[in-house]
């Protein structure tokens, strides 16, 4: 046994051997082959191309995969590049868009200590906010600006961006400011671009609803309110807010002003609006001095 197992390794060898030294000729056959430039042999080289490679294409199929694959990578990659970058776009132009709003209330107060004028036809005088008596039942702050700086009870307050409220209680040094949001509060305004008139009214609640529309259905949200000047309650064209809707689909104002930083509040003396000096004038005007009045009834002569 251990002999016949000798000679089947010495027969193996040489086979191999053979077989290697025959695979080498024929490839270098096959190579001197391919580079003969003759007008048959290039007819038999393209017969042969057309015979064996179409049956290669599974063969190949696993490299056009991985190309495929290296591509499809490739633009993941990308794609995954750009979408980083504009991640920190964004964020760059959020904390951007922070700064802006921060500035331009920064803006607004400087001009109310510069005494910036508003309204040409308006002045005003600037006052800080000294404590807010904020509650569930009323909605009012204290300004250090009163008699003695010639305030009036009746006078639009704002804080710069939007309308605040009015005065209301005026002392010596100090006045007290009823916000819009405070459940007394009624303020005529006008929708813009549709022009509804309609009313704001205070419900103690950061978003006071609106009231009294003469066409609900041409009013979207986003759209701007002013006042609108009706009844010389507050001179017209001031900025409230924007019309919002609440999750029960009743309109509301989205107040431009910051209430939760109210610092520094604007007084407009309103030259040009009635004031009021007793209140039977709020239902009858002041009969001027020298005017008779008419009787109630004629009575004929006896």
């Amino acid at each position: 046994m251990a002999k016949h197992g000798s000679n089947a390794e010495d027969y193996a060898g040489p086979l191999k051997r053979l077989l290697l030294a025959v695979l080498v000729l024929c490839l270098v056959g096959l190579f001197i082959f391919w580079r003969i430039d003759s007008p048959r042999v290039e007819r038999f080289r393209a017969q042969i191309v057309d015979a064996v490679m179409p049956g290669f294409d599974w063969a190949m199929a696993p490299v056009t995969g991985g190309v495929r694959i290296l591509r499809d990578f490739q633009s993941y990659q990308r794609i995954y590049d750009q979408n980083q970058e504009l991640r920190r776009e964004l964020r760059q132009m959020t904390a951007w868009k922070e700064a802006a709003l921060q500035l331009e209330q920064e803006n607004a107060r400087l001009r109310d200590l510069n005494n910036v004028r508003l309204d040409p036809r308006l002045t005003y005088i600037t006052g800080v906010v000294l404590a807010d008596s904020g509650s569930p039942f009323r909605q009012s702050v204290l300004i250090n600006v009163g008699s003695r700086d010639g305030i009036v009870d009746g006078w639009a307050t704002m804080d710069g961006i939007g309308l605040v409220g009015r005065i209301s209680g005026v002392g010596p040094n100090t006045s007290r400011v009823i916000l819009l949001t405070d459940a007394t509060s009624r303020i005529p305004a006008i929708i813009q671009p549709s022009g509804q008139r309609a009313l704001v009214t205070g419900d103690n609640s950061a978003a006071p609803p609106v009231d009294f529309l003469e066409d609900p259905d041409q009013v979207r949200p986003g759209d701007r309110i002013v006042t609108s000047g009706d009844g010389e309650v507050f001179p017209p064209g001031l900025l409230i807010g924007q019309v919002a809707e609440d999750p029960g689909g009743r309109l509301r104002v989205r107040l431009a002003a910051d209430y939760e930083r109210l610092e520094f509040l604007r007084v407009l003396r309103d030259h040009g609006a009635r004031q009021v000096s007793a209140p039977s004038a709020l239902i009858l005007p002041e009969t001027p001095p020298g005017t008779a009045t008419a009787p109630a009834t004629d009575q004929p002569d006896g």
